[in-house]
């Protein structure tokens, strides 16, 4: 474990590494955002339930996990390097005071969070080249910045230019009774900065998945969720093979 980043399970060549960009709500002590500590369990500062997930996950033989070690307001991985988003603002209607207005600090965090995070990941990539990469995230059922915005899926498959681990995994996770949306809740093509540096542009084989919270909020639907994507994920990697 690093403060940017940990690995859960044993990475394997051929084997399936999870990367979940948000796992972690953790604030470093040396940190003051300058918000109430309360916004840190809410999904501004992390991808609730896709920690339970993954956990479960790397249970399973030839599976493990890459995960950022800290909270998205405080180093949003997924995102490319020089993006404001990097270093938040403002997210869902709420202002992030620590964050404002300082390149200085901007630069900080990309050499102590961001570039550990994303060098670290491209070198087990190299080392331990999985069959299959899940980038794994989780949405909220609705922002508070757009209460009028339906979102009826109960997952959303994302990509960007390589379509080929969602056409198979779409109709798989829609055979077993849920709403899919194909690049929902939003589009991969807009928002797929780790799996487009360290999947696309390698020709890396990945599958991106938003699971909705509010089925893995708790520890029943993380179990739920860790068994599907199992199953959904050694199929898409047979299919790919």
């Amino acid at each position: 474990m690093t403060e940017a980043y940990r690995i859960l399970g044993t990475p394997r060549f051929g084997g399936i590494l999870i990367v979940a960009d948000h796992a972690s709500n953790r604030v470093p002590a040396d940190i003051d955002l300058g918000i109430d500590p309360a916004l840190l369990g809410l999904h501004i500062a992390h991808d609730i339930g896709v920690l339970g997930v993954a956990t479960r996950m790397v249970q399973r033989p030839g599976v493990a996990a890459f995960l950022g070690n800290v909270s998205r307001l405080v180093c949003d991985f997924n995102r490319e390097e020089h993006a404001l988003g990097v270093v938040p603002e403002a997210s869902d209607g709420h202002e992030i005071p620590g964050n404002h207005n300082d390149t200085q600090r901007h630069l900080d965090r990309l050499e102590r969070f961001y570039h550990p995070y994303h060098d670290a990941l491209s070198a087990l990539l190299d080392d331990k080249p999985p069959v299959l990469i899940l980038s794994l995230h989780s949405f909220t059922p609705a922002l508070a910045s757009k209460p009028d915005e339906d979102r009826p899926w109960q997952v959303g498959v994302l990509y960007n230019l390589d379509d080929r681990a969602a056409r198979l995994a779409i109709p798989m996770l829609e055979a077993e009774g849920l709403v899919v949306g194909d690049q929902q809740p939003y589009s991969g093509k807009l928002l797929n900065a780790t799996m487009n540096r360290h999947a696309e542009a390698e020709g890396r084989p990945y599958l991106g998945v938003e699971i909705r919270q509010d089925g893995i909020a708790d520890v029943a639907g993380q179990e739920v969720w860790a068994a599907r994507l199992g199953r959904v994920c050694n199929a898409v990697a047979l299919g790919m093979g």
